[in-house]
């Protein structure tokens, strides 16, 4: 059964966990930062699908104080969590936080770039073209998007590497077991080459992988 991300146990683990689960996590969210600095000016605006707790938010708030954020989630614990870690570092005035999903808020903001950390491979197939086409329509014509995903992998030797290096993390045996068990449960991967179409049909005019740790990657997509 997937995660419950409305469970409070659930959201109170879930920092500690993430880093036991995503090899790399730590230097993804470097990149990912590195990324947005290069194409951002210092006034950007910036959407977060699904912030979760409120990690990168506060890691982003923290260095780049011109910056502001739009922050959705459809977990009203994680929202609440993430808006109760911004408000304990006085920064709540540079976050619109948003209950619910990307097409459910109102106005005609667009924004500068958008983020999708960990998200998108909760998102079923039949779904996930209206996804991206609705985070596509709010970005600027020169908005950029950048995702990390665990993807779908043939390649068996990377997937029998992945527990391995989540128990290097921290995860016990039976814990890494369970995960790679409930893949096929919690989890709507794509391939890198099918991920990509998406990608351009939903407005993006091409996108390329800027990270991978095995069968995670993280891509960067810029719009039509």
């Amino acid at each position: 059964m997937a995660k419950d991300f409305n469970s409070q146990k659930v959201v109170e683990r879930y920092d500690d966990h993430i880093r036991c689960l995503i090899p790399g996590y730590e230097l993804m969210h470097q990149q990912v930062d590195a990324i947005l600095q290069a194409h951002l000016g210092p006034d950007a605006h910036v959407l977060v699908v699904g912030c979760g707790t409120g990690y990168e938010l506060e890691y982003l708030l923290n260095k780049h104080s011109g910056w502001s954020f739009t922050a959705v989630d459809p977990s009203l614990a994680m929202l609440q969590k993430a808006q109760a870690h911004i408000q304990a570092i006085g920064q709540q005035a540079r976050v619109n936080f948003v209950h619910g999903e990307t097409n459910g808020f109102s106005g005609l903001q667009t924004f500068d770039a958008a983020l999708c950390i960990l998200v998108a491979h909760f998102i079923p197939h039949a779904l996930k073209p209206a996804f991206f086409s609705e985070i596509a329509k709010r970005l600027k014509s020169s908005g950029i998007l950048l995702t990390f995903d665990l993807m779908h992998c043939e390649d068996t030797l990377q997937m029998q590497a992945l527990p391995l290096l989540c128990q290097a993390n921290g995860l016990s045996a039976a814990q890494s077991q369970a995960m790679m068990e409930r893949l096929e449960q919690d989890f709507y991967r794509l391939s890198l080459t099918d991920y990509q179409q998406l990608l351009v049909q939903a407005g993006f005019a091409h996108s390329h992988v800027f990270s991978q740790s095995l069968a995670y990657q993280g891509l960067i997509a810029q719009k039509n």
